[in-house]
């Protein structure tokens, strides 16, 4: 597994009746990697992994390792209420042939960092997989610290990744001070991306790379190449987009943006709701602006892979 470039925190796609539609994924994955993103992840929060049952994660596992054949990595978001659960859908995906856990802090709990060690080492110790430590107080109101990421990655050496998204991009250079290059920082906010790659970032778990993967891919490129002219450019319009991720509605917001680009349904399963009203509205609008206001460079090549 290498934490490094565009990986997208891929959606679960869902058909009437709320079933998951496997064959629709499979095709998502393919054509993400086609489009310059280096790997997946699935079942993390965009993924609606609290909606997914156990059996239901594993043959999500199964259908994108199987969709990629090797040819980029899957990653499993491992979260659950117990730290058993947890455990045992980490040996699950690496038995499905998985190459990377996402580890998140259990639902609902808020536990203090004794606990919190605790959890995630079981994971980090149930199997070789590579893992990368997924923070996000804003969401999950468990914040690991500069220093409890350190003291993680002095015990444990199959700890190689942090995705970072306190929304705060001062954490990416806090760590890096403690540890230097030993952990590989990832951003999960989709509007701060630019922002922590100048500062030592060298990877995103991204959102809107799930409509929109080159554009995403681009953006990430030219500010790691320091191509800061084109970056801005192309910030400047995606950010209306890449603002999506950072509400509480983000799920249906980004799978809107899949469904008016043609990749993808804005269908979410309960508790979850489709968007209505203004709120649909609104959203629409912003994405038929953005649709209208596209930078060519991309546009064709994906519409046509959509088909």
């Amino acid at each position: 597994m290498k934490w490094q470039g565009v990986i997208p925190a891929i959606t679960t796609c869902f058909k009437s009746g709320s079933q998951i539609d496997h064959a629709f994924m499979a095709h998502h994955c393919q054509w993400l990697i086609e489009n310059g993103c280096t790997g997946v992840v699935a079942l993390g929060s965009l993924g609606e992994g609290a909606t997914l049952g156990f059996d239901e994660k594993v043959t999500i596992l199964h259908t994108c390792v199987n969709a990629l054949k090797g040819k980029a990595p899957v990653a499993a978001a491992i979260s659950s209420l117990t730290t058993a659960e947890s455990v045992a859908l980490a040996k699950a995906g690496h038995a499905a042939g998985c190459e990377g856990l996402m580890v998140l802090p259990p639902y609902v709990y808020k536990g203090d960092w004794r606990e919190m060690k605790a959890h995630v080492a079981a994971v980090f110790e149930a199997t070789p997989l590579s893992c990368m430590l997924y923070n996000n107080p804003i969401a999950y109101g468990t914040d690991f610290l500069p220093e409890h990421i350190q003291e993680l990655a002095a015990e444990y050496k199959n700890f190689h990744s942090v995705k970072e998204s306190s929304a705060d991009v001062r954490r990416v250079s806090a760590i890096r001070a403690l540890i230097g290059e030993r952990l590989a920082i990832l951003v999960g906010v989709d509007d701060a991306i630019l922002e922590a790659i100048g500062i030592g970032a060298v990877g995103w778990i991204a959102g809107l790379a799930n409509a929109l993967p080159r554009e995403s891919v681009d953006l990430f490129h030219y500010g790691l190449e320091g191509k800061s002219s084109e970056a801005f450019e192309l910030y400047r319009w995606f950010l209306p987009l890449l603002r999506l991720d950072t509400v509480p509605k983000f799920v249906q917001l980004i799978k809107l943006v899949q469904e008016e680009l043609g990749v993808g349904n804005a269908d979410v399963r309960p508790p979850k709701l489709r968007l209505t009203g203004k709120e649909l509205e609104h959203a629409r609008n912003l994405i038929a602006q953005a649709i209208r206001t596209r930078p060519k460079n991309a546009s064709t090549e994906l519409r046509q892979a959509a088909r």
